[in-house]
């Protein structure tokens, strides 16, 4: 039973990374960039003059995040 184990076990030494192609990784990568920027604009600029969305209930609901990033806002 032992030996069964073992043979299993190193049966190949140690196996090789797989390539990701480069075409796979784009649209993440352009995906994130856009969610992280959407994040930051939310957080960070979302007051005032720059506001897509009347009210103050997003500058509300990202306030604790806006002090805890540095983000000025009063």
């Amino acid at each position: 039973m032992s030996q069964s184990l073992s043979s299993s076990s190193h049966s190949g030494g140690i196996a090789a990374p797989v390539a990701i192609p480069i075409r796979a990784l784009v649209p993440w990568a352009v995906c994130t960039v856009v969610l992280s920027l959407l994040l930051l604009y939310f957080v960070g600029a979302e007051q005032g003059a720059t506001s897509l969305i009347s009210g103050h209930a997003v500058h509300e609901y990202v306030h604790d995040g806006r002090h805890l990033l540095g983000f000025p806002c009063h």
